[in-house]
C-alpha cells in the first residue's frame, strides 16, 4: 500500500464546486495545520464561494474574525451561541442569533435560507444530535450555500475516552491537562460525539440523505493530549506518523467536515 499524502487526499476528492475550493486553498492533514489555517480556510471558502453572509456557529464572546475586518470585506456576520449571555458580551458589529443547532429553530424561522457559509470550530462534538444539528444547518443555507465544522473525532483515544467517562470526571482531567481551561475563561462543556467522523464511508451517505448534494471531509492526524507524557508522546508520534502515511481514517484525531447545499 502507498503512503498517501495531503496531496493524494486532494485529488481523490473528484470535480465538484466544493473538492476544487479545498483544491485551490491547498491543504495538510496534521493536526496543527488544521489549526494554524482554519480561520484562512473559512476566509478562503467565503472569497471562492462569493459568500457574503456567514454564521458561525458556537461563536458566542469569541467569534473567529474581528467585526472590522469583515465589514472591509463586505461579509455580513451573524454570531451563534445557545447562550444569550454570551452573545451580550460581543463587541458592536455583529448581527446575533441565539439558539441550539440541534433544537428546535422555529424562533429563527426568517434566517431560513439565508446563508451563503456557517462554520464551527470545536462545537459539533457537544451537540445531542449531531444528524439534526446538520439538518438545521441545511435549511439556514442559500442555495449552494456551504457548511463547515471543525470538529474532533472518532476513534481518536482521547476522545473515546472522553466520551465514555461521566462529564466532571472528564472535565477535572481536561484542566489537569491544559490548565488554561478554566470556567471563566476557557470552560470545558459535556461532549458528545454524535456524528462526528472523519469515515467519509459514515458521514457522506448522512449528510447526502439530509439533502447535500456535495461533501468533503478532510482528515487530520495527531493531537496534544500525551505531551506531557514522554513514554506515551513517543510511542502515538511514530503511531500517528504510520495513520498519516496510510490515512487511516478511524484514528484520525480532526476533521473538517464540508457539506454543499
Amino acid at each position: 500500500m502507498l503512503d498517501k499524502t495531503a496531496g493524494d487526499i486532494l485529488n481523490d476528492l473528484g470535480g465538484d464546486t466544493l473538492a476544487e475550493a479545498f483544491r485551490e486553498l491547498g491543504i495538510g492533514n496534521d493536526r496543527d495545520w488544521a489549526w494554524d489555517n482554519y480561520e484562512n480556510v473559512v476566509r478562503g471558502l467565503a472569497r471562492i464561494l462569493h459568500a457574503h453572509r456567514l454564521l458561525e456557529i458556537g461563536g458566542g464572546r469569541d467569534p473567529l474574525f474581528k467585526a472590522d475586518e469583515l465589514s472591509s470585506l463586505g461579509i455580513e456576520m451573524t454570531i451563534n451561541d445557545i447562550s444569550q449571555t454570551e452573545l451580550d458580551v460581543l463587541p458592536s458589529g455583529y448581527h446575533t442569533a441565539c439558539f441550539d443547532v440541534a433544537g428546535d429553530i422555529s424562533a429563527v424561522a426568517h434566517l431560513r435560507g439565508h446563508f451563503d457559509l456557517a462554520f464551527s470550530r470545536m462545537v459539533f462534538e457537544h451537540v445531542a444530535d449531531g444528524r439534526r444539528a446538520w439538518a438545521n444547518l441545511y435549511e439556514m443555507l442559500a442555495p449552494g450555500g456551504v457548511a463547515l465544522a471543525f470538529i474532533p473525532t472518532l476513534y481518536a483515544l482521547p476522545f473515546v475516552i472522553n466520551r465514555l467517562l461521566p462529564d466532571d470526571v472528564a472535565a477535572r482531567i481536561v484542566k489537569l491537562i491544559y490548565p488554561n481551561r478554566t470556567d471563566d475563561a476557557d470552560p470545558v462543556f459535556p461532549a458528545r460525539y454524535s456524528w462526528t467522523y472523519a469515515s467519509e464511508r459514515k458521514m457522506k451517505p448522512m449528510l447526502e440523505g439530509i439533502g447535500f448534494r456535495e461533501s468533503v471531509i478532510l482528515p487530520f492526524y495527531g493531537h496534544g493530549y500525551f505531551d506531557r507524557f514522554p513514554v506515551v508522546r513517543d510511542v502515538h508520534a511514530r503511531f500517528t506518523a504510520l495513520a498519516r502515511r496510510h490515512d487511516w481514517r478511524a484514528v484520525a484525531s480532526y476533521a473538517y467536515i464540508a457539506a454543499r447545499k
